[in-house]
């Protein structure tokens, strides 16, 4: 199964997408934020990262640009509670914009159609 990457800085946000995507049958890991992603990012295959955009340590939209930079393979799915960010083009880069919400199905729905499509590649 593909390996997800949860990156937010809200212990409880990546319980639940973990939890959520764990038994979806994705394998998951976490960070709190872009030292500990980059880290990770460096030592391990990821198919995806779910990214929140207001992480502590970094901005999530610097951290996207470096992701793509060193990992352009990874898809990137931005996750923030600010539909604001819909409109900045460096949200671009990204492979997906999705506003958290207490609903997780347009989540899985994009992760899902990501890697459906890079497995027929």
């Amino acid at each position: 199964m593909p390996d997800i990457l949860i990156v937010d800085d809200e212990n409880h946000v990546r319980k639940l997408y973990a939890a959520f995507l764990s038994r979806e049958g994705y394998n998951i890991d976490t960070a709190a934020g872009g030292e500990e992603a980059l880290t990770l990012l460096r030592q391990k295959k990821v198919d995806l990262v779910v990214l929140d955009i207001e992480l502590e340590d970094v901005s999530g939209l610097e951290l996207l640009k470096q992701i793509r930079t060193e990992h352009p393979e990874i898809f990137i799915v931005l996750n923030s509670a600010y539909a604001v960010y819909k409109s900045d083009f460096h949200t671009w880069l990204a492979d997906g914009y999705i506003v958290k919400s207490t609903d997780i199905k347009p989540l899985k729905d994009k992760i899902e159609s990501l890697l459906v499509t890079h497995e027929k590649k």
